[in-house]
């Protein structure tokens, strides 16, 4: 997977992409990102300026950020920007972009880019909640990460993935360690007893139970088992 990522701020990266999971994902040749300063494609690096009809705050020039898409992008490339006009990021799209050979992510800065970069190009808009940013770095690395962990060879075990909050639709059910009794606080039962059946049941149990008590949102009809439906109906009555 190789990502180039458009923003004015390269240095913003360093740290996140060698620490932890992305290091690994670097290290085995998995995952490629490349940084991209709008600068170098700006006479004499100046990429803002102001809005057209006044208003606070200054806008990217279609200019510069023209020339640094085109220098990376090929016709198999998704092109993506990070701006909270951006439909909110899920887990459903983190698979279809990790399904991608080459993602080019624009980063935002300012008050935003001039829109004809929108109406030229049609990029992906994203989100990553309705809150504002300084800027799309932060986005883009949480982007970065969710995909990365999906693609084959990153994790050390696939189950990890698979079996995460968003998984499935559903929040990840509660999860303890060591030791058994914390505070007068015990590990349930069930999770003690070794049998897998039981186990599995109850997980799915408590995800059913969080996710309609904290995200009902994510619940549909394909996330549903018989089974579930009858757990739905317990819940719901109490």
């Amino acid at each position: 997977m190789k990502f180039d990522v458009i923003s004015i701020f390269p240095e913003f990266f360093e740290s996140p992409l060698t620490c932890g999971m992305l290091r690994v994902a670097r290290e085995k040749g998995i995952l490629h990102v490349r940084m991209v300063n709008p600068r170098d494609f700006a006479k004499d690096q100046i990429v803002d300026d102001y809005q057209f009809g006044g208003g606070a705050g200054m806008v990217f020039k279609p200019e510069p950020i023209t020339r640094a898409i085109n220098s990376v992008r090929t016709p198999e490339s998704r092109l993506v920007l990070l701006t909270p006009k951006g439909a909110h990021l899920d887990q459903n799209t983190v698979k279809e972009l990790a399904s991608k050979e080459h993602i080019v992510l624009i980063a935002g800065r300012y008050k935003g880019i001039d829109e004809r970069i929108v109406d030229l190009f049609q990029p992906m808009e994203i989100s990553v909640g309705d809150y504002i940013l300084s800027g799309g770095e932060t986005a883009a690395l949480a982007l970065i990460e969710s995909v990365t962990r999906l693609l084959p060879g990153v994790l050390g075990n696939r189950d990890s993935a698979d079996t995460d909050s968003f998984g499935g639709n559903l929040l990840e059910a509660p999860i303890y360690t060591r030791p058994a009794v914390f505070k007068r606080m015990k590990v349930p039962e069930v999770l003690r007893s070794g049998n897998h059946d039981r186990i599995a049941s109850w997980r799915r149990r408590k995800a059913l139970e969080m996710t309609i008590g904290r995200n009902p949102y994510l619940l549909s009809e394909e996330t549903f088992t018989a089974k579930d439906l009858e757990i739905l109906l317990e819940v719901l009555n109490g």
